[in-house]
């Protein structure tokens, strides 16, 4: 039972590590909202201090050069979406600001940049790995899901559809990640369904803080639809696609390693005979053979 509670308890503050830019990203909207009347507007301040947390981000480490190229690419996916969902009155952010662009304070990308922030790190962090995923299925249902959140408007709503694919694709995929010592395993369609809860909970604490407003929260702040959370669960398939594949091409152009020199080619004053030390993992880290996730990829 102790162990249950050790393990428990490692896994949550690896999610709040994992969560670093988000929370910090709704904690600055919630501190925004209690300032004074200032000569910059609310918005414009979140977009600076946003740019500050990518800054301060990539400097202590939270994110490396390949997820930060990563997060940028979610802030301009995230910005075009949003651009579509003002215009036709999905939502809206009623306060005015200089760097608001058709309804659109350039802020709200960093809302998309903290959740590929969280795939990101979540997969350092805790070390993931895939076993059955197809890239190849998946990339085109992902494109198809983005898509769908804007043609549903004018065409017959697909989300269902595609969430029943997904499903067929994900069967047999598997996420691995690591809490401690200790390696388990999810099915990766779950993790979507799970992701998508904890952003619904997200997105309620900010909408609640003002960070934008559903129609229906005009007024006065109403818990947002739990509908929401399928929804979240289908766009989350889009930024794992996009994290997964940036990855995959990393692992594709790493330099392989130089193979040793025949004892006739040998450097000048390096001994032909030295003892080999052969490195070993710390025993205990791992339950599970080690591989990688390209190698289970289908």
């Amino acid at each position: 039972m102790q162990h249950a509670f050790r393990q428990v308890f490692l896994f949550g503050w690896q999610q709040a590590r994992c969560c670093a830019f988000a929370v910090a990203l709704v904690g600055g909207v919630a501190v925004s909202g209690l300032l004074p009347e200032l000569p910059v507007a609310r918005y414009d301040l979140l977009l600076g201090y946003g740019v500050l947390l990518t800054v301060l981000a990539r400097r202590l480490g939270w994110d490396t050069a390949r997820d930060t190229a990563v997060i940028a690419a979610c802030h301009l996916i995230g910005l075009l979406f949003e651009l579509v969902k003002v215009h036709l009155g999905s939502w809206s952010y009623p306060e005015d600001a200089v760097t608001k662009f058709a309804g659109v304070p350039l802020y709200g990308g960093f809302l998309y940049s903290a959740v590929g922030s969280y795939v990101c790190r979540a997969w350092r962090l805790m070390s993931v790995e895939l076993t059955g995923y197809r890239p190849r299925v998946m990339v085109p249902l992902a494109a198809a899901v983005y898509v769908n959140f804007f043609s549903h408007h004018w065409l017959p709503d697909a989300r269902w559809v595609l969430a029943g694919l997904i499903l067929l694709a994900t069967i047999g995929t598997s996420v691995s990640y690591a809490v401690g010592q200790r390696r388990y395993r999810m099915p990766l369609a779950l993790s979507f369904v799970l992701i998508g809860f904890f952003l619904w909970i997200a997105e309620n604490a900010a909408t609640y803080v003002g960070a934008w407003s559903y129609p229906d929260q005009l007024h006065g702040w109403q818990p947002v639809s739990p509908m929401k959370i399928g929804a979240w669960a289908l766009l989350i398939s889009v930024t794992f696609v996009l994290v997964a594949g940036r990855r995959r091409a990393a692992q594709g152009t790493a330099s392989p390693p130089r193979p040793a020199l025949p004892r006739s080619e040998a450097a000048p004053g390096v001994p032909r005979s030295l003892p080999a030390h052969p490195q070993t993992a710390p025993p205990g880290l791992r339950h599970e053979p080690s591989r990688t996730p390209e190698s289970h990829s289908h």
